[in-house]
């Protein structure tokens, strides 16, 4: 028995927005003061450090748990399942359903609780969850499954990762041009094919790490200190990433036995170009190598970071055919990677 993705889909939502139109507003330091540089400076360095030319956002009617049955409902579809057969429904988000212009978070019930209910799933032995993972969320969720699926708990699982970071983004602080929307879903299942899922790794550092990421004060000191917005160590989790995630991948893929050569496409969490590449210098570094052209796709340049929804994204964009120059084929190895709050890193070593 193998454990593998039958099935994917995903919702890029339609709002576009550009770095230009981030030039009306009033970047601060944290402690409040004017930031010193214009803003067309400012989108020019943000540009050069992350990639990002432009990010998607939800429309205002839309929430998260709106997308993540999309995304769902579109990878039902294309594993062509009975979705009365499902044991599991694992979502990952981080912040659950924030209405625009609210300022409370509503996971009550649970944003999976929701989605099972939107696909009117009947079988009470469905079993949904929300987990809290940082923006590893979904590798995660992908590891959990194939957890209850080997231990003979289940044989078929979907599970998504859904985020709008744009209704949780204090407009103040120019890290908010990095965040966006969106969902990926897959469908996990227990089957006869070979390849699927051959290793996996995951470790949680919070003895210093642990508030890297964190909810804090808008920059402007005139705003309602009581309501909060995510806030991050930018830096500090540069650092982070560049010495643990290259590490973390070269452990996976050592327990699967696969040597390096083979690895064809590393789909690793959309969170700045820069430290991405990085990142993948280190990994095969390691092997004293070097990453072969068009390793590592990317779609952070028109879709920003949207949190655990860009690498189920990825995967489900390059299935699709819709990466130029990037395919992945039956029999090809990837890595799965993705490091964020908590701080949590996890990777998965995964054969077509």
């Amino acid at each position: 028995m193998n454990i593998k993705i039958t099935g994917s889909g995903s919702y890029i939502p339609t709002e576009v927005v550009s770095n230009i139109d981030f030039a009306q507003h009033t970047f601060l330091n944290d402690d409040g003061t004017p930031f010193p540089h214009p803003n067309d400076v400012v989108a020019q360095k943000f540009l050069e450090i992350t990639g990002i030319h432009e990010r998607r956002y939800v429309t205002d009617d839309l929430c998260t748990s709106d997308i993540a049955l999309i995304a769902a409902e579109r990878a039902i579809e294309d594993a062509k399942i009975d979705i009365e057969t499902l044991d599991y429904i694992i979502l990952a988000h981080n912040f659950g359903d924030v209405k625009k212009g609210a300022i409370q978070s509503d996971i009550l019930p649970s944003l999976a609780t929701r989605v099972k209910h939107g696909l009117k799933i009947k079988n009470p032995k469905c079993v949904a969850y929300d987990i809290l993972f940082g923006c590893p969320g979904w590798v995660e969720g992908v590891i959990q499954a194939y957890a209850f699926i080997k231990a003979g708990m289940a044989k078929k699982c979907l599970v998504i990762g859904a985020e709008t970071l744009s209704r949780v983004v204090d407009l103040h602080d120019r890290d908010s041009m990095i965040y966006s929307d969106g969902a990926g879903a897959t469908i996990i299942e227990a089957t006869d094919d070979e390849g699927g899922i051959l290793a996996h790794e995951t470790a949680t550092f919070t003895y210093d790490e642990a508030y890297y990421l964190f909810f804090g004060n808008s920059f402007n000191k005139d705003h309602d200190p009581d309501v909060r917005y995510i806030k991050m160590h930018g830096r500090k989790i540069y650092e982070f990433a560049l010495s643990n995630v290259p590490k973390a991948m070269a452990s996976c893929l050592e327990k699967s036995g696969v040597p390096i050569e083979k690895v064809k496409k590393v789909l690793i969490h959309q969170a700045n170009e820069k430290m991405d590449e990085a990142i993948i210098h280190r990994f095969f570094k390691q092997y004293k190598q070097s990453p072969p052209e068009g390793i590592m796709p990317m779609s952070i340049h028109k879709l920003g970071n949207s949190s655990v929804a860009t690498v189920p994204t990825l995967f489900d964009l390059m299935m699709k055919g819709k990466l130029e120059n990037q395919e992945l084929k039956k029999g090809d190895v990837i890595i799965f990677a993705s490091v964020g709050s908590g701080m949590n890193i996890n990777a998965i070593v995964y054969q077509m």
